[in-house]
């Protein structure tokens, strides 16, 4: 006896869902689900400075002791300083080589901290490659990216609060401290003026000024020029004290900020400490992590 055609439809689809449900990882029988595996990944900005160095390797033991049953892996964004690592036989993995590397040891869930200063270029390419890396095949299941030092109005007040708890302790009252961020034509520049306004709330002789942006060293002068400023700290606004703090910033060259300072009579004490170093900064940091790993679940 012939059947009905919808009775034949609908065996051919029940059919259909068979072949599509066996043929499916879930019930293949090498296709179980992965038991969530969860990572951490540093990346920094990366130096090529080796006494700079140790101030990475400070914020790495920091989130060991913070997470001490969550693997840490390490990978940096500069280009240039990968080759000059890798030249000294240095593993420096690009964020995407490491998260690759992650999902080659079966992690599905990884935690990446952003160790930058500011949510600028290096940061939002960080994000893009972070997104590209979720969800893939036999891949990582969830990514998650902590924010830079100053990601939010509130990182900005915490971080003016810290950089005065970390100020050197020679210092006298009234001397002025400068501290040299990267600055960069991206928007994100905005947070050292942001920064700068907070620090004026806690002690007016706080300067923010940037190589590369806005606040600049000409606007950084103006400031001491109103202050009749005699001697001023400078301190470097940046995870590392590398190059730009020691060549820019503490150089002999007749550019740097110590040489232009000692033109105008003014003695410069460069510390030589990025914020790494520093407890009271590292902690926001550490806070931000705190916030990746939460959203990995």
């Amino acid at each position: 006896m012939s059947r009905h055609p919808m009775v034949t439809r609908l065996l051919c689809l029940v059919f259909s869902c068979l072949i599509i449900l066996a043929c499916s990882p879930a019930f293949a029988g090498h296709g179980a689900p992965k038991a969530q595996k969860t990572g951490i990944l540093l990346v920094a900005f990366g130096t090529s400075v080796e006494e700079a160095r140790p101030a990475l390797d400070k914020m790495g033991d920091r989130v060991r002791a913070a997470h001490p049953d969550i693997p840490v892996r390490w990978a940096y964004t500069a280009k240039m300083i990968r080759a000059k690592l890798r030249a000294e036989g240095i593993a420096a993995p690009s964020p995407a080589e490491a998260l690759a590397g992650m999902a080659e040891e079966g992690f599905t869930h990884v935690a990446v901290q952003s160790l930058h200063t500011i949510p600028g270029e290096e940061f939002h390419g960080l994000l893009e490659t972070a997104h590209a890396f979720q969800g893939l095949p036999k891949g990582l299941t969830r990514v998650s990216v902590g924010l830079p030092l100053i990601g939010t109005t509130a990182d900005a007040e915490a971080v003016a609060e810290a950089l005065v708890a970390s100020l050197p302790a020679d210092r006298k009252p009234g001397e002025p401290v400068v501290f040299m961020g990267h600055g960069t034509p991206h928007p994100a520049d905005i947070c050292y003026p942001g920064l700068q306004y907070y620090l004026w709330r806690l002690d007016p002789d706080l300067l923010v000024g940037t190589v590369e942006g806005s606040p600049s060293f000409d606007n950084v002068m103006a400031e001491l020029d109103v202050r009749k400023a005699r001697r001023v700290w400078l301190m470097p606004l940046m995870a590392v004290a590398g190059d730009h703090a020691r060549n820019d910033m503490a150089g002999d060259e007749d550019d740097s900020w110590t040489s232009q300072l000692a033109r105008r009579g003014i003695e410069a004490k460069p510390v030589l400490h990025g914020t790494a170093e520093s407890d009271a900064v590292a902690a926001i940091w550490l806070r931000h992590l705190d916030d990746a790993l939460a959203r990995l679940n």
